[in-house]
């Protein structure tokens, strides 16, 4: 947690560059946050694909996005919900709030909320709004693994968050 030592370097609209002692982070300004969804849909996850210009290809992800940038009090359950339905076309009958976490908390200060999706309905294509230009994968849960091999395969970034979908290959003895 930052003190009374923090500096502010650079501030966007998005993004602010701290420097805390010897430290420097991102974090994000207004206490925005974000939240990334897993969508599981009659045995199918829910995938999205967008081209990420920090790492200047596309990228595949959990739907994700930003809570509180449009207003400060939005509730992590509505923007879990409108996120879904933007980048992806599904509207959830139910969202679970399942935690807190940070992605990357040597660097970032910025927390994310995990979100179960259930009982899901296709009402839109999605693919974003504005210039976001995302792909939805609807892939079969068996087929994950291959999927994401594939994807990988074709020089296509993995987003850290995709390990929730390989945990239990990964941890197997």
């Amino acid at each position: 947690m930052a003190d009374n030592r923090a500096e502010i370097m650079w501030q966007g609209k998005y993004i602010t560059a701290v420097k805390d002692g010897k430290w420097e982070y991102v974090s994000r300004p207004n206490n925005i946050s974000a939240t990334v969804i897993i969508a599981i849909d009659d045995g199918h996850i829910i995938l999205v694909e967008q081209y990420r210009v920090p790492i200047g290809k596309n990228c595949i992800e959990l739907p994700a996005g930003l809570v509180g940038d449009q207003d400060a009090q939005e509730d992590v359950l509505l923007a879990a919900s409108r996120e879904l339905e933007e980048e992806t076309g599904y509207r959830a009958d139910t969202l679970e709030n399942l935690g807190e976490y940070y992605s990357s908390p040597g660097m970032v200060s910025e927390s994310f909320t995990l979100v179960r999706a259930r009982g899901l309905s296709k009402i839109s294509d999605g693919g974003g709004v504005d210039d976001e230009n995302i792909i939805v994968h609807r892939v079969p849960l068996n087929l994950v693994r291959e999927f994401i091999a594939q994807k990988q395969n074709a020089g296509i970034a993995l987003d850290g968050k995709i390990f929730l979908l390989l945990s239990a290959y990964l941890l197997a003895e």
